[in-house]
């Protein structure tokens, strides 16, 4: 890492500096493990008490937070939170882009379409009628099926499956072990067992998507599973057939989405949340952690438990559960003295 003054890291983050502005920091850090050559930051007030014990170079903090009673550098500026991401990524490793070209191991069908700066990796397998835009990084191991399309600086990491006919936006990521395409489950009972449905459709992913490592989406059972521009979506989710996922929407780690459902723009599923089919999420709507899904959320609503239902709802109901023990007690107690009085021949 390339040692910076904390004047640097103000300039970077438009932060004013009270304090020796001078002092060299070589990395960010946690307050808790931040030595005396690291910059931090402070988002949460919860925290507060970490300004009296860090040995922090300097710390990031709101402009209106009261100064330690000590001697600190303070960085203050509107978002602690933001200002410190730029601080890391400018300390950050980054590793070479590959440079364009096909590796010797590759094989790549003879009408692919590769635009000039493309680099494809180490064993990667590129199927016929396939295009790939100016650009587009395919690091080892990844297989793109016939007549895929993707769009320009898109980099798909190691082990990344498209199936055939999918399509991927510019300025995608998708990260490790991701698969985009597969066959949406679908059997119906018959005499003689399981008979698969057929699974004829396709994958859109559009512009600045990502996806984390080994998720899964499903191919249409007929038109398209669409992922909508700027969505993120973090590792071991899977997306089920003709899900339909709005702008900007955020699936948090081990979601799963049910055949047919549309999410609006800027909705949240939170991890390991599960939702049923044929469901309308609506725009903005947030579902907390761990939650299941059975009937539609309106736009802009908090949901949240298993079933899921209004959270303010759902945590007073939890509230009033946790108080049943102690009702039955006294249940228990009330019953024991109407025997009692009624042993006694008492009215």
């Amino acid at each position: 890492m390339t040692p910076r003054t904390l004047f640097d890291i103000a300039a970077l983050c438009g932060a004013s500096i009270e304090g020796d502005g001078a002092r060299i920091v070589t990395g960010p850090a946690s307050l808790e493990d931040a030595n005396a050559d690291q910059v931090s930051f402070l988002a949460d007030r919860a925290y507060l008490a970490h300004l009296d014990t860090t040995r922090a170079a300097g710390v990031l903090v709101s402009e209106d937070l009261p100064a330690p009673q000590r001697d600190l550098t303070l960085l203050r500026c509107a978002d602690p939170g933001r200002a410190f991401s730029r601080v890391v990524l400018a300390f950050a490793r980054r590793p070479p882009r590959p440079a364009p070209g096909v590796h010797a191991s590759a094989i790549v069908a003879e009408d692919v379409e590769l635009a000039d700066d493309v680099s494809v990796g180490p064993l990667c397998v590129i199927g016929p009628g396939a295009r790939l835009s100016p650009g587009v990084v395919l690091h080892p191991r990844v297989t793109v099926g016939a007549a895929c399309r993707v769009g320009a600086d898109s980099v798909l990491h190691p082990g990344v499956v498209l199936y055939p006919f999918v399509e991927v936006g510019e300025r995608c990521v998708l990260h490790a072990g991701s698969i985009v395409g597969s066959d949406g489950f679908g059997f119906e009972l018959t005499a003689s067992g399981w008979e698969k449905t057929p699974q004829a459709g396709s994958v859109v992913i559009e512009d600045d998507v990502e996806l984390g490592a080994n998720v899964t989406i499903d191919c249409a059972r007929f038109g398209v599973t669409r992922i909508g521009r700027g969505v993120k979506i973090d590792n071991l989710v899977h997306v089920a057939h003709n899900v339909q996922v709005g702008a900007g929407a955020l699936l948090l780690a081990q979601v799963g989405i049910a055949g047919s459902t549309r999410l609006g723009a800027g909705a949240i599923l939170a991890g390991q949340v599960g939702v049923a089919g044929h469901l309308d999420i609506g725009e903005g709507a947030r579902v907390g952690g761990g939650s299941k899904l059975f009937k539609d959320v309106p736009p802009g609503q908090d949901y949240y438990g298993a079933p899921a239902g209004p959270k303010a709802e759902t945590l007073r109901a939890q509230a009033a559960l946790r108080r049943v023990p102690e009702l039955l007690e006294r249940l228990r107690k009330l019953e024991a003295r109407m025997r009692e009085r009624e042993g006694r021949g008492e009215a």
